[in-house]
């Protein structure tokens, strides 16, 4: 079967990407939007969210043959926005990200084409954001007692891929500072 994971390639030269990566419920969603709004940019939604609420409105739940299908559409907006983005391009999710849940929901499978393109793929840098907060329900999330096992899930897959980043940790603003002093380094380089 054919994907279209592939990222677009040198339409975007200086553009810079970063990842808000990790379990669920740890602020990723609001600190892309409060990032993108602090430098003017664009951020990609996560895809698998607006996957998953349309499925649940009609009483489906996801399964193995979403797992591209969420691939495909999140880079299909990933290089809509990053089209859009000044200098920078705050992405809430990427596929390796969805290659984390493939393997954690359906015992260790994942298309082959996702995990090529989740380690192809070339992103600055990656925000691993820590479960230090409260966990809130919200109709989709479902992993509120085995936080600390895919928080190791998700830091294992970033040391495999061999992709840089930094754990953000604390409450919201510590987070959001963090994050801006890295990306502040990565513009000026």
């Amino acid at each position: 079967m054919e994907t279209k994971l592939e990222q677009t390639k040198n339409t975007t030269p200086n553009l810079i990407r970063v990842v808000l990566y990790g379990p669920e419920s740890t602020y990723k969603t609001a600190l892309a939007k409060a990032l993108a709004r602090h430098y003017n940019t664009f951020f990609v939604m996560e895809f698998s969210r607006t996957y998953a609420e349309a499925k649940a409105k009609l009483n489906l739940r996801l399964n193995r043959d979403d797992v591209i299908k969420i691939a495909e559409g999140q880079i299909k907006a990933e290089n809509e926005q990053a089209e859009r983005a000044n200098k920078l391009l705050i992405c809430d999710t990427d596929l390796l990200v969805t290659l984390v849940y493939s393997q954690h929901y359906y015992d260790g499978f994942y298309p082959e084409d996702l995990k090529h393109y989740a380690y192809q793929n070339q992103y600055d840098y990656y925000f691993l954001s820590y479960i230090d907060v409260a966990w809130e329900a919200d109709g989709i999330r479902d992993e509120p007692f085995n936080r600390k096992d895919m928080f190791d899930k998700f830091e294992a897959e970033l040391v495999k891929a061999k992709k840089p980043y930094t754990i953000i940790k604390g409450a919201f603003e510590e987070r959001l500072q963090t994050c801006i002093e890295k990306i502040d380094t990565l513009l000026k380089k």
